[in-house]
């Protein structure tokens, strides 16, 4: 009796693929899923495996202030706690104190008045970027981007179904776009229906300046294209002049913040949107349907975010910001980046990798920052997150962190590259 076969025959038989399963089609992922994932957030991962693996890891590629929320702001949130709160539901757009209390801040700040009908609390300004991208634009639409950028602006209109329309922004305009560069990709493109701009921009730093500003407006006025201000890093600026709010010279723009970086709040997910009357019904809704409202403790305790107490505390934040910006700058010229962006605000140090540092660590960006970590242990995020063109040659580096761990990063920085 032949014994029963337990290989294969052959190398043809091994690669046979098994037979398909019978029943209907499974169903599958939708397209509007498959968008990257942040290279930033899978470095982080892997920070934070090698901490727990007891490895000393100095962090410096997010975008998170090390600081913390101000004490006005825990210390609500501390009370909060042991109040007799069911903290329920908000409206959509959050509580009237809030609101009440940022349009102050837009009036102090700006000059600007703003209704705080007009006014919408968010889930951080992720979601204030899903709702306003929702509301203002359909499928198809093309939105115009500078690149290098937040790449979560392509992601989010990709996913909608819009088309990103890159700009390419260089050193030569300071990484910002122009009414020339936008004149060239409505030629392309034949149409444009929306322009993001930030200012101070991540992952620059760059700024542009009010006139600038005024121009981009202007132009989109004249086109019949939606303005969004990215002004999420407004008040982290490093010049005489502090950051034009797009209300100041574009009063149909949409403006989109948050509490995260002035104010250090990340882990809080608190934002906002100022929007034009147009758009306010469409986001009303869609807010009470995608996430009915924002934080319920963090809306409360955000209140106190302006307080004069709380804005000293930012300022010194600022101060100490600004020390590590003057050491990045002296360390610069050893660095030996080339096209380094100015950083005129945020907290963000971006340039373009030497042909030598390159082609020392497998040509990419990519293996330089992971040859880093894994040898030096310090963590940079690589530019592919923010340029698809050009960010395999380009590193950011996040000065967010303690003036220790930075003056350190950099020591390890220098060796790594000696």
């Amino acid at each position: 009796m032949t014994a029963a076969r337990t290989q294969p025959a052959n190398a043809a038989d091994a690669a046979s693929p098994a037979p398909a399963a019978s029943g209907p089609p499974r169903p599958r992922p939708s397209q509007r899923s498959h968008v990257p994932s942040f290279e930033v957030v899978n470095i982080l991962n892997r920070v934070n495996d090698l901490r727990h693996a007891g490895h000393e890891v100095l962090s410096m590629c997010a975008g998170e202030p090390s600081t913390g929320a101000p004490g006005p702001v825990k210390r609500r949130l501390a009370a909060l706690m042991s109040e007799v709160n069911p903290l329920g539901y908000t409206a959509s757009f959050g509580i009237t104190p809030l609101r009440e209390r940022l349009a102050q801040h837009y009036l102090d700040w700006y000059g600007v008045r703003v209704p705080t009908e007009r006014i919408a609390v968010t889930t951080g300004s992720s979601g204030a970027f899903a709702a306003v991208f929702l509301a203002a634009f359909n499928p198809g639409d093309r939105v115009a981007l500078a690149r290098p950028g937040y790449p979560a602006y392509r992601n989010i209109l990709e996913a909608l179904g819009c088309v990103v329309v890159d700009i390419d922004c260089g050193p030569e305009t300071r990484f910002q776009p122009t009414p020339a560069l936008l004149d060239r990709a409505l030629t392309e493109h034949g149409e444009l229906h929306g322009l993001i701009v930030a200012s101070p921009a991540n992952p620059t730093g760059t700024m542009v300046t009010r006139e600038q500003l005024a121009a981009l407006g202007e132009w989109c006025d004249a086109h019949a294209v939606r303005l969004v201000s990215d002004e999420i890093y407004h008040g982290l600026v490093y010049g005489d002049e502090p950051a034009t709010c797009a209300l100041e010279v574009a009063p149909n723009a949409i403006v989109i913040s948050s509490f995260s970086k002035y104010w250090g709040m990340t882990g809080w997910r608190l934002g906002w949107s100022i929007l034009p009357e147009d758009l306010v019904p469409g986001v009303d809704a869609l807010a009470g349907n995608i996430a009915l409202c924002a934080p319920v403790p963090a809306q409360i305790a955000a209140v106190e975010a302006f307080t004069p107490e709380a804005y000293a505390e930012c300022e010194a934040n600022l101060a100490a910001y600004r020390r590590q910006r003057a050491l990045l700058l002296d360390t610069a010229p050893a660095l030996g980046w080339r096209d380094l962006a100015p950083a005129d605000g945020a907290f963000y140090f971006y340039g373009r990798l030497s042909e030598e540092q390159l082609a020392r660590h497998g040509g990419t960006s990519m293996q330089w920052c992971a040859d880093l970590l894994a040898e030096h242990g310090v963590a940079m995020t690589p530019g592919f997150d923010f340029d698809r063109r050009l960010g395999h040659e380009t590193v950011r580096l996040s000065f967010a962190c303690t003036e220790d761990v930075l003056a350190r990063s950099l020591t390890r920085i220098l060796e790594f590259q000696s």
